[in-house]
């Protein structure tokens, strides 16, 4: 499992589309282009879905920086 070289920085993660879906492809897409392999964007997406969205962004936050 690789996880991204550096740590990708999301804009704008409620603007376009504020639902857990909408925020767990957007940080997808960045882990992606800061080179993350598959297993550990499953693992990522897996993880995002254990629970309710109180929980979603607290998981994304140890992924990326959101800003």
């Amino acid at each position: 499992m690789r996880g991204p070289q550096t740590t990708p920085v999301v804009q704008n993660v409620f603007n376009e589309d504020g639902t857990v879906y909408g925020i767990i492809a957007k940080v997808r897409r960045a882990l992606r282009a800061a080179g993350a392999d598959t297993e550990y964007l499953n693992q990522y997406v897996q993880k995002s879905m254990l629970g309710d969205y109180d929980h979603l962004l607290p998981t994304a936050m140890e992924y990326v920086t959101i800003a």
